[in-house]
């Protein structure tokens, strides 16, 4: 893996250098644009929008625009005299108990890896962090933005995990949402209670597959063997009808009783 960025988490008057490395990677298929007459591939070009003449990278620079048609470029150098600190440096602000940082918050996940002459501050903090069941709350510029992060200990390695700031989190207030006691019964909200319990189990991230990735490429290498595609299942799922919500719900609970009797009776023979 190469490192998205180099710097130094700031932990107090500590500083460990560390690299930072992303800690996902998008698993769907890649696909190229093509002229569907000639199958061509479909480029994406830089054009001025007075000439229409197409510009070569070199010759890109970054502009804002501060009044209709006025813009100031700024350079590389601009961006990192905004604060020199800030663009070298995370900056763990506070810690705080994980539980205080809201889902909706979390964005992407990275791990941080330190120098090796700072290994043992690095092992400090990571220790730290985990006896005291606390995260860091950081700052820190990538891309000429100031982004939000979590810190915390992850086995053996520090997890810098983006963070949302909050007026980047979108209220669902202007949405039509029902009220707080819609008009259920007792007995519809004892048969949900009582399916989610047949459907509770504990969360191993490793048994989820992409399945739908998977059936994409079996369709692609039917089409690229000239093989026909037979489509199975129907269009969209019907919305369930709310005067039959009981007999659903009874249906629902039913079916996974059997369901896990099935895998209760394939975990003993195997």
């Amino acid at each position: 893996m190469r490192p998205i960025w180099t710097g130094s988490i700031a932990f107090g008057l500590i500083n460990i250098p560390v690299k930072v490395y992303s800690g996902s990677e998008e698993r769907a298929l890649s696909f190229r644009m093509l002229d569907k007459h000639g199958h061509c591939p479909i480029s994406y070009a830089k054009v001025c929008r007075i000439t229409n003449k197409e510009v070569p990278y070199k010759d890109i620079v970054k502009g804002y625009e501060y009044q209709k048609g006025d813009y100031v470029i700024l350079t590389d150098e601009d961006f990192e005299k905004v604060a020199p600190k800030k663009t070298k440096t995370i900056d763990i602000v506070q810690f705080t108990s994980e539980n205080e940082v809201e889902a909706r918050q979390i964005d992407k996940p990275y791990y941080l890896e330190p120098d090796a002459k700072s290994q043992k501050a690095y092992v400090l903090l990571r220790e730290a962090l985990k006896r005291s069941k606390k995260v860091g709350i950081a700052r820190w510029v990538l891309r000429n933005k100031e982004h939000l992060a979590m810190i915390r200990s992850e086995g053996r390695a520090l997890m810098l995990i983006g963070l949302r700031y909050a007026d980047e989190v979108r209220s669902p207030d202007t949405l039509d949402l029902p009220k707080e006691k819609e008009a259920y019964t007792k007995q519809e909200l004892d048969m949900a209670l009582m399916l989610i319990k047949q459907l509770e189990e504990h969360f191993h991230a490793e048994e989820f597959k992409d399945t739908y990735t998977e059936d994409l490429k079996k369709i692609i290498d039917k089409k690229a063997k000239g093989k026909p595609i037979r489509v199975e299942g129907a269009g969209e799922p019907v919305p369930t009808d709310m005067r039959n919500l009981m007999a659903t719900l009874k249906k629902s609970l039913e079916r996974e009783k059997k369901r896990n009797k099935r895998i209760r009776r394939t975990r003993v023979t195997s």
